[in-house]
C-alpha cells in the first residue's frame, strides 16, 4: 500500500503543477481576445484563426485543470443528497462512482480520441473555417486532459481506500450541505467585518 500511496502522491504533484499553471491559459486567451478586438475595430482585419486560438486556450484551461479540480474535490455534486449521508457512506459513493463511472468514461474517451487525433496529425487536418487552425492540437489537448483525469482517478481510488482503512487522514473535512451553507455564510460575515475591506466599523 505504501508504494501505491507514493504513486498517488506523485500523480497529485504532477496534476497540481499542471492544473495551477493551466490557469495562465485563461489570461492568454483574454489577451488574444483583446488584441483581436482592437485589430478588428481599428484596421477592419480579422481571422478565424484568432477565434479558434481562443477556443483552444479556453479548452486547454478546462481540460488540463480537470484533474486538479478532482484532486481538490471541487467538481460539482448533488450536495443536497450527498451531504445527508454519513462520511463512510460518502466515501463509498466516491469510491464506487470513481471506479464504475469516472474511470470507464475516461477510458472510453481516450480510446475514442486517440485514433481521431492520430488521423488528424497524419492528414494535417485543418478547420473547415476560412483561415482556421490545425485540428490535431485541439484533439491532443483533449487526449492529455483525459489521460490526466484518468491517472488522477486512480490516485483518488488509492487515497479513498487508504482513508477508509485508516492508513491516511481524510483531508476533505466532512460536513453536510447545511453545514456547508453555514460555513459559507460565516466566511461572508468575516469578509464584511474585515477592516481591510474598507468597512466603517464606527
Amino acid at each position: 500500500m505504501e508504494g501505491l500511496l507514493a504513486l498517488s502522491r506523485g500523480i497529485d504533484r504532477v496534476n497540481t503543477l499542471i492544473g495551477r499553471n493551466a490557469s495562465w491559459l485563461i489570461l492568454l486567451a483574454v489577451f488574444v481576445s483583446a488584441i483581436n478586438a482592437i485589430i478588428r475595430k481599428m484596421f477592419s482585419i480579422s481571422s478565424n484563426a484568432w477565434l479558434e486560438l481562443q477556443w483552444y486556450l479556453y479548452g486547454g484551461a478546462f481540460m488540463l485543470a480537470a484533474a486538479y479540480t478532482l484532486l481538490e474535490n471541487e467538481h460539482i455534486r448533488i450536495d443536497i443528497i450527498y451531504g445527508r449521508w454519513s462520511r463512510r457512506t460518502q466515501h463509498w459513493i466516491d469510491l464506487l462512482g470513481t471506479v464504475f463511472f469516472l474511470i470507464p468514461f475516461v477510458l472510453l474517451m481516450v480510446w475514442l480520441v486517440f485514433p481521431s487525433m492520430m488521423t488528424s496529425l497524419r492528414t494535417h487536418e485543418i478547420s473547415m473555417n476560412a483561415g482556421g487552425l490545425l485540428i490535431w492540437p485541439a484533439k491532443a489537448i483533449l487526449l492529455v486532459g483525459f489521460c490526466l483525469l484518468l491517472v488522477q482517478g486512480i490516485s483518488e481510488v488509492i487515497k479513498k481506500i487508504a482513508v477508509m482503512t485508516g492508513r491516511i487522514e481524510d483531508v476533505h473535512a466532512p460536513f453536510s450541505s447545511h453545514e456547508a451553507a453555514i460555513r459559507e455564510a460565516g466566511v461572508m460575515v468575516i469578509e464584511d467585518d474585515d477592516p481591510a475591506g474598507g468597512k466603517d466599523r464606527a
